[in-house]
């Protein structure tokens, strides 16, 4: 699990092969993990 980002190891293997749908969905899952953790990740600001 990445503390930065949120996604596991097989996520981040995997996330090339990924379509935009499927990267957007492993990124919401990722900030939920985050936040259950208390971890605050690196967030760019918009």
């Amino acid at each position: 699990m990445c503390l930065g980002c949120g996604r596991s190891k097989r996520e981040i293997k995997a996330w090339k092969k990924l379509d935009k749908a499927d990267k957007r969905t492993v990124l919401a899952e990722a900030s939920l993990r985050l936040i259950k953790l208390g971890a605050t990740g690196r967030r760019k600001s918009r």
